[in-house]
């Protein structure tokens, strides 16, 4: 037995570092995958006008890099670059820039954004979250309360928003109470 535990203990060393290099050779065809679509993009709308779909995904590359003024730029452009836009699809690019505005602490702005992403599509669950996050912060706990509430009207398996009432409405309690 003593004699077969060195082997096991390599066997399980090698497996742990198989599993570690698969994990990370997928992380870079991903990264590569990523940096090659943004490159692509960034080549193709510098030398001409491009679609409110290229302009969005490379405002959304951005995002991933956490530069956000250019994200906004490129979301603007979206909105610009086609009048026949689909409502959803407007209401995305709206999410987006609203996180956008969020990441970098413009909270009046970023609410701006994801009134107007459910003004164009009432039921987008995801702005509802967003919404109900940024009026979090500007601790208005009430509306944020709210927004979660009309989330899961929607959705009523959201379980972003089902923890969320239940942490507003034990801390509105407790408020209430004082």
């Amino acid at each position: 037995m003593n004699e077969k535990l060195p082997a096991v203990y390599l066997s399980i060393l090698l497996g742990l570092l198989l599993i570690a290099a698969i994990v990370i050779i997928i992380e870079i065809i991903k990264t590569r995958r990523s940096e090659n679509q943004f490159s692509r993009l960034q080549k193709k709308l510098q030398q001409e006008k491009g679609t409110a779909l290229e302009y969005y995904e490379l405002g959304s590359l951005y995002l991933d890099k956490k530069l956000f003024v250019q994200s906004i730029n490129l979301f603007q452009k979206a909105l610009k670059a086609e009048k026949n836009i689909e409502p959803e699809n407007k209401a995305l690019i709206h999410n987006a820039m609203g996180y956008a505005y969020f990441a970098q602490e413009q909270y009046d702005i970023a609410i701006r954004q994801y009134k107007e992403a459910l003004k164009l599509y009432p039921e987008y669950v995801i702005a509802l979250n967003n919404l109900g996050n940024v009026y979090e912060r500007k601790q208005m706990t009430v509306k944020a309360l709210e927004t979660y509430e009309q989330a899961l009207k929607y959705e009523p398996k959201n379980s972003t928003a089902k923890r969320r009432v239940e942490s507003l409405s034990k801390r509105f309690a407790v408020s209430q109470s004082d």
